[in-house]
């Protein structure tokens, strides 16, 4: 499928000729996001640079009844940016406009594209930053934060992207522009703004971002638990929680992830340990120390043979670069990966990562671990080779294997990378087909024709069957039903 001459002439006419694009390489490169196993090509890439130009090619694409994607960065996990049925892409990364900062009330109002560390950056000198922390958030975009609720380290205790966002503007699937929200809390009626954050780009195409700011904290302390065992670091988790602590973060690498990022970033940890527990405490000065003494203890009498504190600022951002580089990391050791981001109750942490480890070894390959242990948010790492089809099927049966593991332990399948292509099918695993259509509903208050971002979150008619019959879920879902096409490597949220 290809732009109608009569449609890319108008979008021409409203954006201008190089923000049109449909060439064979760009059709190529925005095929998929960076969930590599699925492809399928647009029809065009529309690059508008201002809230009236994205306004009008909505209104004319709604107008054709042509489907239509807003896409950030694509560092996206769940295939949310793969377009379906021939949809078009509209690439939001022109609206990178920070428009205000407010410290007063602690907000800074920013436009989609913009990358999340340059939030930090920009009020970081002021003494403040912006709490939600995905490990891509070098790469990641703000509009693609909302749209996924996007977390990461920090979340544990401050909270997810829906904590952190107070107002939204954004242009509906018929072009109608919209706020949502204001620079302060407390709005009343029905938390539309709520609703909207984690709507995985369905709802509407956001142009402009209320962020909250959250003070830097007076002191940090960073220790590193070293194990013998995986079970021993969850038990520490759970012993922590226990005492009533909530720690800043608590990520754990298991001994195939510390390999990896010791070969690529060399922080010093111990080639020998099964596990590193990553455990950072923030706050006011005063009583922090006797906090982490309190920790300390517990990661001791939880099985730690050693704790290792950050002396300084230099190696606790050591510690904190392996992790949040681990994926990338991981090329050391494997051609490729396959991420998942299934969510367990924390006291099942152990159970599970012991199935994990079952499952990779009865299909005969690897599975690395780093994740959120704090919150149960597991990112199993499934390595294989792109270049061998009969792999690329292993890991697609291990991906399953584990979200039917998350389910059967109490948990959800998704923490922080959404549902988009990947989940899809299995959201009728976790929902009646009741609550599945009352979710749709909502959906259509918003996007009656179902024009923005079809084909996402909700199970498909007719496909569920063939998935789950063992089908390569990218041979149902992609347009023109491709071969699976495997990256050399990934990007991590």
């Amino acid at each position: 499928m290809s732009f109608e001459s009569n449609i890319r002439g108008e979008c021409v006419r409203i954006i201008g000729k190089e923000w049109v694009k449909d060439d064979p390489v760009t059709l190529y490169t925005y095929r998929c996001d960076g969930l590599t196993l699925y492809t399928a090509p647009p029809m065009g890439v529309l690059f508008p640079g201002t809230v009236e130009e994205l306004a009008s090619v909505v209104k004319l694409l709604h107008q054709h009844k042509i489907s239509f994607i807003a896409r950030g960065a694509g560092t996206g996990l769940s295939g949310g940016a793969i377009p379906q049925d021939g949809s078009v892409i509209i690439e939001m990364a022109r609206f990178k406009e920070v428009h205000e900062v407010d410290l007063i009330n602690r907000t800074i109002t920013v436009g989609p594209g913009v990358i999340n560390l340059r939030i930090t950056e920009h009020v970081n000198a002021e003494g403040y930053h912006y709490a939600p922390d995905p490990s891509s958030q070098k790469a990641c975009t703000i509009g693609g934060n909302v749209a996924e609720n996007s977390g990461g380290p920090h979340t544990l205790k401050y909270g997810v992207t829906v904590n952190h966002v107070l107002g939204l503007e954004m242009v509906l699937a018929d072009g109608e522009l919209v706020t949502l929200g204001a620079n302060h809390f407390g709005l009343p009626g029905p938390d539309l703004l709520g609703l909207v954050t984690g709507s995985e780009g369905t709802f509407g195409i956001i142009t402009k971002i209320i962020c909250r700011l959250t003070a830097n904290p007076e002191k940090a302390v960073t220790l590193l638990g070293i194990y013998k065992s995986v079970r021993d670091a969850c038990e520490s988790v759970s012993s922590i929680i226990g005492h009533g602590i909530i720690p800043a973060a608590m990520e754990m690498l298991d001994k195939i992830m510390i390999s990896a990022v010791e070969k690529a970033l060399k922080p010093g940890f111990p080639l020998d340990a099964e596990a590193v527990l990553i455990v950072e405490l923030d706050g006011l000065s005063d009583g922090l120390e006797k906090e982490a003494q309190v920790v300390e203890k517990l990661l001791k009498e939880t099985g730690a043979t050693t704790v290792n504190r950050a002396s300084d600022e230099v190696e606790r951002a050591k510690i904190w670069r392996a992790r949040k580089e681990a994926f990338g990391a991981i090329g050391q050791i494997s051609p490729s990966y396959y991420v998942q981001d299934g969510v367990i109750p924390r006291s099942k942490l152990p159970e599970v990562l012991d199935e994990i480890a079952a499952i990779g070894k009865k299909h005969g390959l690897t599975v690395a671990n780093v994740f959120h242990a704090g919150d149960g948010n597991l990112h199993p790492l499934i390595l294989y080779d792109y270049e061998k089809p009969q792999e690329v099927e292993k890991a697609h049966a291990i991906g399953e294997e584990i979200l039917s593991s998350c389910i059967r332990h109490g948990g959800t399948l998704s923490g922080e990378h959404g549902i988009g292509i990947e989940k899809a099918e299995w959201m009728s695993e976790l929902y009646s087909a009741n609550s599945l259509d009352n979710m749709q509903n909502v959906r259509a208050l918003f996007n009656p024709e179902n024009l923005l971002n079809p084909g996402k979150i909700f199970p498909q008619p007719g496909r569920c069957a063939e998935s789950k019959s063992g089908t390569p879920p990218q041979q149902i879902l992609a347009l023109d039903k491709p071969k699976m096409v495997a990256s050399k490597s990934g990007i991590a949220v």
